[in-house]
């Protein structure tokens, strides 16, 4: 790498990427030679900008890592799922599990790992609609 060379990195606005990354997006990481532009974007559009190789370093879901293995490379480290955290699906009615492959469900994004699981959970539900994920609840 080139001496103050630049590299442009993708993350989410989430709390675990932003405490995560905060040393990084606010210069407190001793690296004289490289300097990170910092862009915060919903999970899904970091997905889409990662199939366009936009940033040089990027967070992005599970579900879109095979979209783009040619042009990244995973890290050992990083990745986030936990029990009763997410993805989760919400309603403001009970709904059987069974009829979520017959009603709209929304979701964070196409690439996401949310519909991924939720894809799998339901044998395949066509009537999904992408929304930004802070648009979802």
């Amino acid at each position: 790498m080139k001496e103050n060379s630049s590299l442009t990195f993708g993350f989410s606005p989430c709390p675990n990427d932003t405490y995560i990354f905060y040393a990084l997006a606010h210069g407190k990481l001793d690296s004289p030679d490289v300097k990170f532009q910092v862009d915060l974007q919903d999970v899904e559009t970091l997905n889409l900008r990662a199939r366009d190789v936009f940033y040089d370093l990027t967070k992005i879901s599970i579900h879109a890592i095979c979209h783009v293995s040619r042009d990244y490379v995973l890290l050992n480290s990083g990745g986030a799922m936990g029990k009763g955290c997410g993805p989760l699906v919400i309603s403001s009615n009970e709904i059987a599990p069974h009829k979520l492959r017959d009603i709209p469900v929304a979701i964070p994004g196409k690439y996401t790992t949310a519909n991924l699981l939720f894809q799998i959970f339901t044998d395949g539900n066509p009537n999904v609609v992408a929304m930004p994920y802070d648009t979802i609840m």
